[in-house]
C-alpha cells in the first residue's frame, strides 16, 4: 500500500511539475524539460545526423533553403515580440541544411535545427511553398513540441507503472496491463501528436504571412503532398491529420494568417 501511495503521489507530482503555459494558446502544456536541458541534446544529435548524412552546399537549391530559413526565422521572431515574448528565441540557434536524400520530408530539432531533404522540393515547387515547410517545421521548435512529445511519453510510462502496481496480479490488472499500452497510445499519445501537427499548420503559416510568403499556397501544398501518396493509415491511427483534414484546415487558415501579416504591414506576398 505505502509503495502504491508513493507511485500515485510521483504521478500527480510530475504532472504539476511539467505544466507550461503556450505562448500561442495561453493554455497549459506538458513539458517537463528546460530549453536548457533538451536543447544541447538536440543540437548534438543534429550535428551528428549532418556527418551521417550527405549535406548539399552552394547549389541554387540550398541557397534558396538558406535565405527562406533566415527569412522564417526573422519573421518568427517578430511574431514572438508581438505576442509579448521578446526574448523566448535568445537560446534558439538557427539553422537550415539542405541534405541529399530522395525521402519527402523535413525536420526542426529543439532548438532551431532544420533540415530539408531534397527530395521534398519538387513538392515544394517554388520558394513559396519551401516556406510554407520551413514556417511548419519552425513553429514545432517554438512549440516546444518535441520537449512535449517526450514528457507525454514519460507520462505514459509512469501512469502504466503506477495503474500496474496498483491493480497488481488482480484480473483488472491483468487486463490494464494488456491494453494500457494500446489504449494510452490511441486514445492520447496519437490526438497529442495530431494536435502537435496541426498547431505547427497554423503557426507555421502564419509566421510564412508574416515572411511575405502568401497563405494560401499551403492547402495548395497539401494538395500536392497528397498527390504523392499515403500509407493508408487511417487517421485515428497515425500521427498526422489526412491530408483532407489538413487541406481543409489551411484553407481556414489562410485568411487569418493574411490578417496577421496585415498587422507587420505585410500587404503583398509572393
Amino acid at each position: 500500500m505505502k509503495t502504491k501511495k508513493i507511485l500515485v503521489a510521483l504521478a500527480i507530482i510530475f504532472l504539476i511539475i511539467s505544466c507550461k503555459t503556450s505562448p500561442f494558446t495561453g493554455k497549459k502544456t506538458l513539458n517537463a524539460y528546460s530549453n536548457e536541458t533538451i536543447f544541447p541534446m538536440a543540437f548534438q544529435q543534429y550535428n551528428e545526423f549532418l556527418a551521417q548524412n550527405t549535406v548539399v552546399k552552394g547549389t541554387a537549391e540550398a541557397q534558396m533553403v538558406q535565405r527562406v530559413g533566415n527569412k522564417i526565422a526573422k519573421a518568427a521572431e517578430r511574431y514572438m515580440t508581438a505576442l509579448g515574448y521578446p526574448n523566448y528565441l535568445d537560446e534558439y540557434k538557427w539553422e537550415y541544411n539542405l541534405v541529399q536524400d530522395e525521402a519527402i520530408n523535413a525536420f526542426c530539432m529543439p532548438g532551431g535545427k532544420i533540415v530539408v531533404y531534397t527530395g521534398i522540393l519538387p513538392v515544394a515547387q517554388d520558394e513559396t511553398g519551401l516556406a510554407m515547410i520551413l514556417g511548419h517545421e519552425l513553429a514545432h521548435a517554438l512549440a516546444n513540441h518535441g520537449a512535449q512529445r517526450m514528457t507525454a511519453q514519460q507520462g505514459q510510462s509512469i501512469v502504466g507503472a503506477v495503474g500496474g502496481v496498483a491493480l497488481g496480479d488482480s484480473r483488472a490488472g491483468q487486463l490494464f496491463n494488456q491494453y494500457y499500452g494500446t489504449a494510452s497510445t490511441v486514445g492520447a499519445i496519437l490526438p497529442f501528436s495530431r494536435s502537435h501537427e496541426s498547431e505547427a499548420d497554423e503557426i507555421g503559416t502564419i509566421i510564412a504571412a508574416i515572411a511575405g510568403y502568401d497563405p494560401y499556397e499551403a492547402p495548395k501544398l497539401w494538395e500536392r503532398m497528397k498527390a504523392q501518396g499515403s500509407s493508408g493509415t487511417p487517421e485515428i491511427l497515425s500521427t498526422h491529420p489526412s491530408p483532407d483534414t489538413r487541406i481543409a484546415a489551411l484553407t481556414q487558415i489562410a485568411p487569418r494568417a493574411e490578417a496577421e501579416a496585415k498587422k507587420f504591414g505585410v500587404t503583398t506576398f509572393k
